[in-house]
């Protein structure tokens, strides 16, 4: 197969063809593949509704994806389709509670994998970042090390760590309130760079550079992760990401033989011959025929040299980092030093047990400090924006604090189970303004069937967090933020609704392996901070937007001002006396 390929490609290259031969090729293979198209369909189940697409396929926003798929599950139902182009595979769009439980959960073992994700993934990530490492060998021992280390009873061992860092947190705010968000971003991490390397951020907190290293690396992960971004401007995500598409059907057309590297490039290069000549044909005749084919262009880019270089570059910056990280822990532990329980340190005791390499052992421990650190950090602010919107529902957490805790000392972990109302506080914050809004693609091994509708083998399967968190049908008036709806009153004693959710961690056997660790550290953190102050909007400031957020993958409220008035004693003095023992 190769060395016939080989031999076409040479003939192609020696053969100068007419404008009119390049026309007739397009022809064949348009009409080939419209043949092998209907063919495929014939006699299936049809796909979920689709809104009407253009000849190029469905126009999707440049940002808030998440927010305009709301728009149409309305329309089009709580499952939908769209296709980015017109021989691609399709998307489907989970859009309601009971869809995602049927589709996400109960078909999980056929939802395990990731489409393909050149940018982020394959370049930025070397293919070892386990959000978005797809279904395998690797994926399977990397998700084994994270459940292992990652289960709710070990978030008790961490306690004293996330008590140090919240109380941490509190003196921030009270020596300067108006860099809150940066606060935040401080506390979690400072945090998280205990969990996975044992260490303790230093006194320059967001300024440290280790932190701003991270957060460096992060900024770069959510541009590349947005969809239609990456592209020949180098400054937002992945257009050479429809490379995959465009390699399954080469795949296809030749008859599903196994396609090398090599061949593949030397399949790309023609089809690059090809398509520029074509879109010359296009300009001097005026016909839009072959405009699709053009599409096929923006992957190809990928083997220009130097095209990918920034991305390549971001991937050794993040591999040194976390090699540097990992490699401090390995010399204490060759020392003997005494070290704190870490996530790093655990990969370096059993490596050769969980058959890790260096470099995933490196960008397993890394990636779980980019992931914790990012999320929590917005989810915080995310709790402050909304107890200064609602006044009431923060009134309900303030007077549950009253009750439980006193102001003679401040809340804990151990004091959990006795706040459902800081909980659902806590729950509706990750409903209401969830970080990760859009999901994360899923990819489907094999045909799901749904409701008279099919999900085809290869379709990329998205469970819009932000559309299941206002299904109507679960969280009657949708836009609404109202903790109550997370409690239970039926049995006379106000209980944390334990069987209503919104998967803001995601779905199946891709859900956040950090869950337990992320919830209990925003827990902890918004009951800590409602406890030491009433949080309300700025008089003085501008009017918060609710609304700003990032367009990254994991968004961020947009900066916004507040006022943080001490209220576990009269004087932020008397708060700071408070929290002096507090985690120590």
């Amino acid at each position: 197969m190769s060395d016939s390929l080989v031999s076409l490609s040479l003939a192609v290259l020696r053969f100068e063809l007419r404008p009119q031969t390049f026309m007739a090729v397009l022809l064949c293979l348009t009409a080939i593949c419209v043949i092998h198209y209907r063919r495929t369909r014939r006699n299936r189940l049809p796909l979920p509704p689709s809104p009407p697409a253009g000849p190029l396929g469905h126009k999707l926003p440049p940002a808030f994806a998440y927010r305009f798929f709301e728009t149409w599950t309305q329309q089009y139902g709580p499952v939908f389709s769209f296709r980015e182009g017109p021989f691609s595979p399709p998307t489907i769009v989970i859009g309601r509670l009971q869809a995602a439980i049927d589709i996400m959960e109960k078909e999980g073992a056929a939802l395990v994998d990731r489409p393909r994700n050149v940018a982020a993934g394959e370049v930025l990530s070397g293919g070892m970042r386990v959000l978005l490492t797809p279904a395998g060998e690797r994926f399977k021992k990397m998700r084994r090390a994270l459940h292992a280390h990652l289960q709710p009873k070990a978030v008790a061992d961490y306690a004293p760590t996330l008590h140090r860092g919240a109380r941490q947190h509190i003196i921030d705010l009270l020596a300067d309130p108006a860099r809150h968000q940066d606060h935040a971003k401080r506390y979690s991490a400072g945090v998280v760079m205990a969990l996975a390397y044992g260490k303790t951020v230093g006194e320059k907190g967001c300024d440290d550079p280790d932190v701003q290293a991270v957060n460096r690396c992060l900024t770069r992960l959510g541009n590349t992760l947005r969809p239609g971004v990456w592209k020949d401007t180098r400054q937002d995500t992945a257009q050479c990401d429809v490379m995959p598409r465009l390699g399954y059907s080469i795949r296809n057309f030749f008859c599903g033989f196994d396609i090398d590297v090599i061949t593949w490039k030397i399949l790309a290069y023609i089809y690059v011959r090809v398509s520029i000549s074509a879109s010359v044909c296009v300009l001097i005749s005026s016909s839009a025929l072959p405009f699709f084919l053009l599409s096929g262009l923006n992957p190809l880019l990928s083997y220009v040299p130097g095209y990918l270089k920034e991305l390549q570059e971001g991937h050794a910056e993040e591999l040194n980092l976390f090699k540097t990280q990992l490699a401090e822990v390995h010399a204490k532990m060759q020392k003997g030093d005494a070290l704190l329980p870490s996530f790093g340190k655990y990969l370096l005791e059993r490596q050769s047990e969980l058959e890790l390499t260096d470099n995933e052992t490196a960008y397993l421990a890394g990636s779980m400090f980019g992931a914790g650190s990012d999320t929590t950090a917005s989810a915080m602010s995310i709790a402050v924006m909304a107890a200064a919107c609602y006044p009431a529902a923060q009134a309900a957490v303030h007077a549950e604090l009253d009750a439980v805790v006193g102001k003679e000392r401040a809340p804990t972990l151990a004091d959990q189970a006795l706040l459902p109302q800081t909980m659902a506080f806590v729950w509706e914050t990750f409903r209401w303004r969830p970080v990760s809004a859009g999901g994360f693609a899923h990819k489907a091994t094999r045909d799901i069937v749904w409701n008279g509708y099919l999900i085809p083998k290869g379709a990329s399967v998205v469970g819009n967090v932000w559309s299941v968190g206002r299904d109507p049908d679960y969280f009657p008036n949708p836009e609404a933020f109202d903790p109550q709806r997370w409690i239970d009153t039926s049995s006379g004693t106000p209980k944390f609704r334990e069987d209503l959710r919104a998967y803001t961690f995601g779905f199946g056997r891709r859900v956040c392996p950090g869950q337990h660790m992320a919830h209990t550290s925003v827990l902890l953190n918004t009951a800590l901070t409602l406890w030491a102050f009433d949080i309300k909007k700025n008089p003085n400031g501008p009017p918060i937007d609710e609304w700003a957020f990032t367009e990254s993958a994991n968004t961020h409220p947009m900066p916004f001002s507040v006022v943080f008035e001490p209220r576990a004693a009269k004087t932020r003095e008397g708060v700071r006396e408070l929290m002096e023992d507090y985690g120590l």
